[in-house]
């Protein structure tokens, strides 16, 4: 029996998705870890803008929870990852078997937590290597006047997919559901039942009705 058989249509984009994008986040952690020294090597992309170092990890974003004792940090973490699961879980068993689109989403979302849940059970730290930043004096004179950093801690695949996954979540339910609701009319007359025969309005072509 083929998978499109076994599976609806969302659960197969959902892993599939889930899948593609942590097999990409793998490689190229793994790729930086044995290519690259740590806080030393660098590899220009755009200059001045996009660079590939070699950083780890040992909390979540912007290193929050990194000093926490490795044992408390790695349990909140496992734990968010599990209910995190479940709850994508859920919201895919919901949808429509059709959907490709929200399915696509929670896919995008799924892998950004497996993918550095992954690093953590092998080696407790989160490679990341993908570097933002700016050298344009006016830009960073403006950063650096107003206590900001020039550079944007670095991140991964998987940091970008969970990313882009909330991103997409927050605006299919923020905007295009209520754009959707708003094309609806509350007072729109329902279609007839199946085998029922719609309404007829009288009309000036109907002949009149003769008293017996």
């Amino acid at each position: 029996m083929s998978p499109s058989r076994l599976l609806p249509t969302k659960t197969r984009v959902f892993l599939g998705v889930a899948a593609v994008v942590v097999l990409l986040d793998q490689v190229t952690k793994t790729l930086v870890y044995e290519n690259l020294r740590q806080g030393r090597d660098r590899i220009e992309i755009i200059q001045g803008f996009l660079a590939i170092v070699h950083a780890q990890n040992p909390g979540a974003a912007i290193g929050l929870l990194g000093d926490w004792p490795t044992p408390i940090r790695l349990g909140i973490f496992f734990v968010f990852t599990i209910v995190a699961v479940a709850v994508l879980v859920s919201m895919v068993w919901q949808l429509p078997r059709e959907d490709r689109f929200q399915s696509a989403v929670l896919g995008l979302i799924l892998a950004g937590a497996i993918g550095n849940a992954i690093d953590r059970a092998v080696k407790q730290t989160v490679t990341d290597f993908i570097l933002v930043y700016t050298d344009w004096a006016p830009l960073a004179g403006w950063l650096h006047r107003h206590h900001l950093p020039n550079e944007y801690p670095t991140f991964n695949v998987a940091d970008s997919a969970l990313v882009v996954g909330v991103g997409l979540f927050l605006v299919r339910y923020l905007f295009l559901d209520d754009a959707k609701d708003a094309d609806d009319p509350d007072d729109a007359a329902s279609p007839a039942s199946p085998g029922e025969d719609p309404p007829h309005a009288p009309s000036q072509a109907d002949p009149p009705v003769e008293a017996s």
